[in-house]
């Protein structure tokens, strides 16, 4: 019988909001399944004055609603041992000035503006000790060890954000720093666990958790209206709709040389995604957002699901929650070929090019599949947050005395 492992203290800093319910969030799942056991803290995205100039933002009414909810209250407790606090500072907007030590500067000074809030909220929980869980930010939470002072320090590389021009532009210098004085580095896929390694040996895989409680195949889904409406095979896509991550001309592609297939992509397409040019074929079908509760519905209508993604260093090393979605729901699928994809292999088709992407698509359609749809099931179900924490918690206990 293992030993019960003591209750920790947990600060987690990020650039994800706790309001923003509609998008899913690894942090966020991360910080609840951790709050099951141990007590957390979460720090919500300051605001800056570029919001707060232009108060008509979503970003701003949607913090200004949340404080509302909670009568004011800038430390909220969520749920019984989560805590969010709402950084009542107001920070400077730095990110276009030059990377230099203007900029460090002025980072540093809105960093110890935030950690003094954070202090406040750590000393009226009355934690003596806590563990930094920083959230990919390698800008705002560049000086929060030095600031804080935690008893170990995490590192969470979930994404490469240094191929997105906002984070590279300072980024590209502060997070190899970051990394290497850390005291953890934790990533949610091998390739981005090899990439922290150069920098910080204790570099280390804990996996991906996904929350499937709404992906049930067993709940016989009634196929949405809009769904119903379109013929069969449908060959369906779920999720942001961007130029960034998803490769339009392969949809293009398919579409245009079967055109007896429907592609029906849900979610809302920004300005980079090639609508216009995908709209101009009878066979795609746009059915806008969804919330999260209605997506499995459109899941169990599809025939076969696709992640149709563009291999560029932004999408290389990331790991498609979708996929154990779609696998969840018992659905063949195909995807494009990564380093995260092989996980995928012995039950997602995995393709190297458009061609292969259709015959795999056909060959699904045909009947012949990797894995039987009990088999995808099981194999998604093993991607819990459970089990993401725990490995986190146990790479955490590896390296420090203190923490545990």
């Amino acid at each position: 019988m293992q030993p019960t492992l003591p209750k920790l203290n947990f600060v987690i800093t990020s650039r994800q909001t706790w309001e923003e319910k509609n998008l899913g969030s690894n942090i966020r799942d991360m910080a609840h399944v951790l709050s099951e056991s141990h007590r957390v803290l979460f720090v919500n995205d300051p605001l800056d004055w570029s919001i707060f100039i232009s108060q008509k933002s979503g970003r701003f009414q949607q913090r200004k609603e949340f404080i509302a909810q909670h009568q004011g209250q800038n430390l909220i407790e969520d749920k019984p041992n989560l805590w969010v606090l709402s950084p009542q500072s107001l920070l400077a907007s730095v990110n276009w000035l030059p990377d230099g030590p203007l900029y460090d500067r002025l980072n540093y000074l809105n960093s110890k503006r935030l950690a003094k809030e954070i202090k406040g909220a750590i000393s009226s929980l009355g934690w003596e000790s806590f563990i930094l869980l920083n959230d990919n930010d390698m800008l705002q939470g560049f000086y929060m060890k030095e600031l804080l002072k935690p008893s170990v320090s995490v590192y969470y590389l979930r994404d490469n954000f240094l191929a997105v021009d906002f984070w590279r532009r300072h980024g590209a210098r502060l997070e190899p720093l970051l990394m290497k004085k850390v005291d953890l580095v934790a990533s949610n896929s091998f390739y981005l666990a090899k990439q922290a390694a150069r920098y910080n040996p204790n570099s280390v895989y804990v996996g991906q958790g996904c929350d499937l409680s709404l992906f049930n195949p067993q709940k016989n889904e009634v196929i949405p209206e809009d769904l119903a409406a379109i013929p069969t095979p449908r060959i369906g896509y779920a999720g942001a709709l961007t130029g960034l991550r998803l490769d339009g001309g392969l949809l293009q592609t398919i579409a245009q040389n079967h055109p007896k297939w429907q592609i029906v992509l849900i979610g809302s397409p920004d300005d980079s995604f090639p609508t216009d040019q995908l709209k101009a074929f009878s066979n795609v079908h746009f059915l806008g957002s969804k919330t999260p509760k209605e997506i499995p519905a459109y899941l169990a209508g599809m025939n076969v699901l696709i992640n149709p993604q563009l291999l560029n260093e932004v999408t290389i090393g990331n790991y498609p929650r979708k996929i154990d979605e779609y696998l969840a729901m018992g659905k063949p699928v195909i995807a494009v070929k990564t380093d995260t994809m092989s996980l995928f292999k012995e039950h997602v088709y995995l393709a190297e090019t458009p061609q292969q992407f259709a015959k795999q698509i056909a060959l699904a359609l045909a009947g012949q599949e990797l894995s039987s749809s009990q088999e995808r099931i099981a194999f998604a179900h093993q991607h819990t947050w459970e089990n993401s924490v725990g490995d986190l918690i146990k790479a955490i206990s590896t390296i420090s005395t203190k923490a545990i």
